[in-house]
C-alpha cells in the first residue's frame, strides 16, 4: 500500500491542453554543465527534431536509449538547463527502492531513503514519431 498523497482533480480541458507525444531518440549525451542531466535529441516527427535535458543520468546510460521510443510533453514551454535548451519533458515513474530489492548501499549497508528506481516510459510496439498519446 502506498502512502503518497494524490493531487487535487483536475477537469477535463485542463488535461486536454497537455500535448503528449511519442518521440524516438536519435541521440543522447551526458549534459556537460550538469551530473544529474542527460541532454536529449527526439525525433519528434516534425522536421526539426527538438532537445530535452532528462535528469536521469543515475540509472541510464546514454547509448541505451538511443532507439528507444519515449513518452514526452511536448507543449512545455521550453527553457534553460545549464546552459542547454530543453524543449518539453520526458515522462518517467520512480519510486523508493525496497531494501530487500537493492545491491546499492550506503552507510550501514542499506540504501538512502532517496535511493529510486527510475524508469522512462517507453512504447511497446513501435508508432510513428508524433504520434498523440491519450
Amino acid at each position: 500500500m502506498s502512502n503518497i498523497e494524490p493531487l487535487p482533480n483536475i477537469d477535463f480541458e485542463l488535461f486536454s491542453k497537455l500535448d503528449l507525444r511519442v518521440a524516438t531518440v536519435t541521440a543522447c549525451e551526458a549534459h556537460s554543465n550538469a551530473d544529474k542531466l542527460l541532454k536529449v535529441t527526439l525525433d519528434d516527427g516534425t522536421a526539426e527534431g527538438r532537445q530535452v535535458c532528462a535528469g536521469v543520468k543515475a540509472w541510464y546510460e546514454p547509448e541505451e536509449l538511443v532507439g528507444k521510443q519515449v513518452v514526452i510533453v511536448a507543449n512545455l514551454e521550453p527553457r534553460k538547463l545549464r546552459g542547454e535548451i530543453s524543449q518539453g519533458m520526458i515522462l518517467a515513474a520512480s519510486d523508493l527502492k525496497d531494501l530487500a530489492d537493492s545491491d546499492e548501499t550506503t552507510d550501514g549497508g542499506k540504501p538512502g531513503p532517496d535511493e529510486r528506481n527510475v524508469v522512462m516510459v517507453t512504447i511497446d510496439k513501435p508508432v510513428k514519431p508524433g504520434s498523440r498519446v491519450s
